[in-house]
């Protein structure tokens, strides 16, 4: 097998070298040659090293900033997510709250409607039993013209006895209508309207009158008062009725008010749900929230019961 001449030359020098034999300079030269083509691929190499080493600290740097910038960016967010958190926590309570404002309104609104009924009920059976008094009385008042017509066609209106059968149908048929006990409502009848001179010279004679007398007394007694019942039952039915339209009007408001608050409330957080970013602060509405009607019931039951 044929050796190359570079080995060749190699292994002569080797053993030319070993010997102590001097080295040709073409040798020397070559060696040399050789050596600064090694040093320069050196040189070379070592100086695309340094610019790769440069490359990749600029790399780096480059790396270092946008870690920072995201770092900056993800702390905003998470502050930002934060104070949309917060607001969205402050919106779920006053949403909340005005539920509770929506339900309380509700049953004042049934609550003043069923004393709106009640008040309605007892005015229909004051006047029922009104117009029932007033039918009474009409009838009474027809008996005893019947009577006194009869007796003074019989001439006997000025006999005892024709006076004692009088007094006696009278008192028959006053003693199913009133009662002893209230007997006295003549009497105090007579003392409520004491400015008339009638009722003083009655009140005077009282205990000279006649029990029949006493029991129309107190009939007329009781159909005022039922007068006045009936009255103060309307006046207390316009002014349940002027509250139920005011409480209805105040419930549309409130009514849209929570309907504009969940709108917004439901915008935002799809908003915020989507992008996940906030451009700024949002401002929290403050509508009208009417008071409790709950003053306003005690009110009118309280002006009922002083007006009975």
């Amino acid at each position: 097998m044929d050796i190359p001449q570079e080995v060749d030359n190699y292994i002569k020098e080797t053993i030319e070298d070993s010997l102590g034999l001097e080295i040709s300079t073409q040798s020397l030269q070559l060696k040399l040659r050789s050596t600064e083509e090694a040093q320069r691929r050196l040189r070379d190499q070592c100086l695309f090293l340094l610019s790769k080493l440069k490359e990749k600290d600029q790399i780096i740097e480059r790396s270092k900033a946008e870690a920072n910038m995201n770092a900056a960016a993800l702390k905003r967010f998470v502050e930002e997510n934060q104070k949309l958190a917060a607001e969205c926590a402050n919106l779920l309570t006053q949403c909340n709250k005005w539920e509770r404002e929506c339900s309380l309104y509700d049953r004042d609104r049934e609550a003043l409607m069923d004393f709106g009924n009640e008040a309605d009920e007892r005015a229909k059976k004051a006047e029922i039993r009104a117009h029932e008094l007033e039918e009474e009385l009409r009838k009474l008042t027809e008996e005893l013209r019947f009577y006194k017509h009869h007796y003074e066609n019989q001439g006997i209106d000025s006999s005892s006895e024709g006076t004692a059968l009088e007094e006696n149908l009278l008192e028959s048929v006053l003693s199913t209508l009133i009662s002893k006990d209230e007997v006295m409502c003549g009497r105090a009848f007579l003392e409520a309207n004491n400015s008339l001179e009638p009722c003083q010279k009655m009140l005077k004679m009282w205990n000279r009158l006649r029990p029949s007398t006493r029991k129309i007394l107190s009939l007329a007694a009781e159909v005022k008062t039922l007068e006045k019942d009936k009255e103060h039952l309307r006046m207390n039915l316009c002014k349940a009725e002027d509250e139920v339209k005011v409480l209805f009007e105040e419930n549309n408001i409130l009514d849209e008010a929570n309907k504009r608050l969940l709108r917004q409330y439901h915008k935002e957080k799809n908003l915020h749900g989507s992008d996940g970013k906030h451009s700024g602060s949002a401002s929290t509405k403050c509508y009208y929230l009417p008071d409790s009607l709950a003053d306003k019931q005690a009110k009118i039951k309280s002006q009922d019961m002083q007006s009975n």
